[in-house]
């Protein structure tokens, strides 16, 4: 089934700012949450489906990256592609309606819009880890099929000793002495309104509910330690240069339990031997010799996955294009595959024997080899014309 266009999903122009978007995507998922729309599938799909295009179209790389390449430029990464429940959305984008992201505080809109019934929100302690940025390198060859990478990146895990809470064996924790156990505290304060009640996160043990009574030994309470883990990156044919890919969780652990960062992959291409990006497209230069363009000949050009043949006509001119169709690489958004475009260039020879001489002095004054372009041939800019179209 194909995606919803994010504008169409959030109801914005693709001129909105960030926060008529902020804006339109409180709007929508206050609509469509699922406390207000109970048992109600198709309402909690929208709900997820606005959360998905906000974390794009808020992010200004992805955003320019999906409205260059539609949704193959931001797949791998964050809500797009994944299983994922409402409680991850609440954590992802509390801040947005006034709560702290990972458990950092503030008021639950869902809570008091919905008169604090129905599904709890679980909320995380901890400190959210930082985001990750690697560089990915990629051949022609992977670019053009897409590829799957698996790479070792070095980050903070969550502690294998305590399970990432921070506590002696896991266990070490008590129940909150401040909220008993409900990870947040209701306040009421009388207002020229009447009687106000907000909920707020714990302070004191940031919405887990618990208090450690032990630290771990090895994390010393922080419940994460730096070591190594295996990504397998999932990476689309027509990737390019600069593109950003995007892995939700694939960051730094978070502190006492936090959520984790996210990982930022770079694209960089590697320079193939002979053939020359350009979009879609990839140019080769062909350097044949004067004999061969004026007799004609046949040659080998490289291609991405081996060689073709083509036939050089008798009398080709230096500069003449020959295009392979749809040899060139797939587009990221799935529009078409670009071509391979043959530049021919003809070698003058720089050093000639004596014989060499005579033979060419013979033939200077032959009619045949005096220039005499017809109106047919094509100048400079009308070759630029037939390479760009």
């Amino acid at each position: 089934m194909a995606k919803r266009d994010y504008y169409d999903i959030l109801g914005v122009e693709k001129s909105a700012s960030k926060e008529e978007i902020k804006k339109a995507f409180r709007k929508t998922a206050l609509k469509f949450h699922p406390d207000k729309n109970p048992d109600d599938a198709e309402a909690e799909v929208k709900f997820k489906e606005a959360a998905e295009a906000y974390e794009v179209l808020s992010d200004d790389n992805k955003k320019a990256q999906y409205d260059r390449f539609g949704h193959a430029g931001v797949s791998g990464g964050g809500f797009s592609g994944q299983n994922v429940n409402v409680e991850d959305i609440f954590e992802h984008f509390g801040d947005i309606f006034g709560g702290g992201r990972s458990g950092g505080g503030g008021f639950d809109p869902f809570e008091s819009f919905f008169g604090g019934g129905g599904r709890r929100r679980q909320t995380q302690t901890g400190k959210r880890g930082s985001n990750l940025r690697i560089k990915v390198k990629m051949t022609l060859s992977e670019i053009a099929k897409g590829t799957t990478k698996k790479i070792k990146v070095k980050k903070y895990l969550p502690c294998d000793q305590c399970n990432g809470t921070g506590a002696k064996d896991g266990t070490a924790v008590d129940t909150c002495a401040t909220c008993n156990g409900a990870g947040a505290v209701r306040r009421v304060t009388n207002t020229i309104l009447g009687q106000m009640q907000t909920t707020t996160t714990c302070p004191t043990c940031n919405g887990s509910g618990k208090s450690i009574t032990t630290k771990c030994g090895k994390c010393g309470g922080e419940g994460r330690s730096y070591g190594e883990e295996t990504i397998s990156i999932d990476i689309p044919a027509g990737v390019a240069e600069g593109m950003q890919l995007s892995l939700r969780g694939k960051g730094n652990a978070g502190e006492n339990g936090g959520p984790a960062g996210d990982l930022i992959i770079l694209v960089k291409e590697e320079k193939h031997g002979s053939l020359v990006r350009e979009g879609e497209n990839l140019i080769y230069t062909l350097y044949i010799s004067f004999i061969d363009a004026t007799l004609g000949t046949s040659v080998e050009v490289p291609t991405i996955d081996g060689k073709a043949k083509i036939k050089i006509p008798a009398g080709t001119q230096s500069g003449k294009i020959f295009r392979l169709k749809n040899k060139g690489l797939p587009s990221v958004n799935g529009y078409g595959t670009g071509d391979i475009l043959v530049d021919v260039n003809i070698w003058t020879p720089k050093h000639l024997s004596k014989e060499e001489k005579k033979l060419l002095e013979e033939l200077k004054g032959s009619e045949n080899f005096k220039p005499a372009p017809s109106k047919s041939e094509k100048g400079f800019f009308d070759k630029m014309k037939d390479f760009l179209g």
